[in-house]
């Protein structure tokens, strides 16, 4: 009997320690770290030869809803590096009163050269989804009520922001064309490549000066469109709606993608065929639904594009407190 007694005792107080451990777990996830925004800085070498460095910040997936200050005053202060362009990959909304926080929280940003694509959350409100469905049925789709989209789109617009959604854009950043085209969210089916499919500066043909960069962009990096843009030729593509992974485990990254690519491109910067490289943001927010983040910290990312140097591309980088490592490892965590 002492020896029963004795292995209850045991019993109970790993249970109890487990049950403390999971509780602070949580309460770090939920209070702590998706609070604790950092700024990723990320040397990619992908321009043309003899152009001169550009600098990109790359914003995405912020899910602002009205009271999120802290994600807000992040977000605005961001605007003191005087990017050359902006770069926001969707996902912006979370809540129907959502274009004015966005608004208010990307602010002087709007005032510098941006290009942007929509995200799922940008056209439909998140609503409670299954975890589990995550690992056992990622093709599930749970779309809410449709949210003030064109407001915000209006709003970017109005401000000088294009719109890169199914379109190609020649733009002039700091002195230097740029080819660009995007897609339309991938992640719920309404991606048409063909309407931007071909060579990605068909203007060459012509003699015309190239472009110094050609760049792709999507909000969720399907491998169908990261095909397809490395097909036509593109340098770079931006993405998100991965959230690095949001929750994951040390040593071991994330545990799904929340999209076809592989644990392994979820976050940072990657290769994507023989040219064309890929960076895809952590982003800066979480569903309503889902307010945790463990091993993922929130973050936005200075990508610093400079020339190519003979024929081979790396990556650099580092994340602005404390949290570095090799870009060419991306290591992150879902949504």
């Amino acid at each position: 009997m002492a020896d029963l007694a004795g292995l209850v005792r045991t019993t109970g107080r790993l249970a109890l320690g487990a049950t403390a451990a999971g509780a602070l777990g949580l309460g770090y996830a939920t209070v702590v770290e998706r609070h604790w925004f950092a700024l990723r800085r990320v040397t990619m070498p992908v321009l043309a030869p003899g152009a001169s460095a550009l600098r990109v910040l790359h914003v995405s997936d912020l899910h602002l809803r009205p009271g999120q200050r802290l994600e807000e005053r992040f977000v605005a202060g961001l605007a003191d590096l005087e990017p050359d362009l902006v770069v926001d990959t969707g996902d912006n909304l979370s809540h129907p009163r959502g274009v004015p926080v966005v608004l208010r929280a990307l602010g002087r940003l709007l005032d510098r050269p941006g290009v942007f694509v929509f995200g799922s959350n940008d056209y439909h409100g998140p609503r409670p989804k299954n975890p589990a469905n995550y690992l056992f049925k990622p093709e599930h789709r749970v779309l809410g009520p449709e949210l003030p989209w064109r407001d915000l789109r209006a709003a970017f617009v109005e401000r000088g922001w294009q719109d890169a959604t199914h379109t190609r854009l020649d733009l002039t950043v700091a002195g230097q064309r740029i080819a660009v085209a995007g897609v339309d969210d991938p992640h719920i089916g309404r991606d048409d490549h063909d309407r931007i499919a071909g060579p990605a500066d068909p203007s060459t043909a012509s003699g015309d000066e190239p472009p110094v960069l050609r760049l792709g962009l999507t909000h969720a990096p399907e491998p169908r469109v990261l095909d397809g843009f490395a097909a036509d030729g593109y340098d770079l593509v931006l993405a998100g709606h991965t959230h690095g992974g949001q929750l994951c485990l040390p040593g071991y990254g994330a545990l799904v993608t929340n999209c076809g690519i592989d644990r392994s491109r979820v976050k940072g910067p990657s290769r994507w065929g023989a040219h064309t490289r890929l960076h895809v943001s952590a982003g800066l927010g979480t569903s309503p639904w889902a307010p945790a983040r463990f091993c993922c910290r929130p973050e936005a990312t200075l990508l610093e594009l400079v020339p190519a140097r003979g024929g081979t591309r790396t990556a650099t980088g580092a994340t602005v407190g404390g949290d570095t490592r090799p870009p060419s490892r991306p290591v992150g965590p879902t949504r």
